[in-house]
């Protein structure tokens, strides 16, 4: 356990130490909330003008799969395992680069970012059908960035996003598979009223 805590010391300064001037701004960018919000609302228009009523049901699992995969990384595991982030350890203190975002909560595992992230990706990638491939290809490659900014500015160990990023998949998964069961039920109802 020791030496990979050691490890994931090293491959976070190895990642945060790399900065420079022209990333920091990018990175800063990358983990920001806000400024997805035109990415997310281009997602929605194009589900519910692709799929309408399922597309609706879409929208209320991609709730709950964030809520889930937020939930059990901020909710549950950091207050349960109570690791500090590398912006709160003191042995850390002058060495690494904090984007302008400040150093965050005082506890970082596990990463809710990477597992929001990841679980709206996977839980995408499994619902929508052929014609948005590009836009899960994207999405995949939108949850790496955020992931890997949150170890560059200097806010989670790569193991914090590690374990975000196997708790949205998971959760994406599952949630996807909850769906596509809740669908075929309302289906088959919504068939015997006719």
């Amino acid at each position: 356990m020791e030496y990979l805590k050691q490890l994931d010391n090293q491959l976070f300064m190895l990642i945060n130490g790399s900065h420079n001037a022209f990333f920091d701004p990018i990175m800063y960018w990358l983990s920001d909330k806000l400024i997805w919000i035109p990415m997310y609302l281009l997602i929605i228009f194009l589900m519910v003008r692709r799929y309408k009523m399922r597309g609706v049901l879409m929208l209320v699992f991609v709730g709950l799969t964030i809520a889930l995969c937020d939930q059990t990384a901020s909710g549950l595991l950091k207050n349960t395992v109570q690791r500090l982030r590398p912006s709160h350890e003191p042995a850390l203190a002058g060495l690494i680069y904090l984007s302008k975002a400040g150093p965050g909560g005082l506890y970082g595992f596990a990463s809710s970012h990477a597992a929001n992230v990841f679980g709206l990706a996977t839980f995408l990638c499994f619902v929508l059908d052929s014609k948005f491939r590009h836009l899960k290809y994207g999405l995949f490659f939108w949850a790496i960035l955020v992931a890997y900014s949150r170890i560059y500015n200097g806010v989670h160990y790569p193991g914090d996003v590690l374990a975000g990023t196997i708790i949205g998949i998971v959760f994406g998964y599952l949630m996807a598979k909850t769906y596509f069961r809740t669908d075929v039920y309302l289906l088959k109802r919504e068939q015997k009223k006719q």
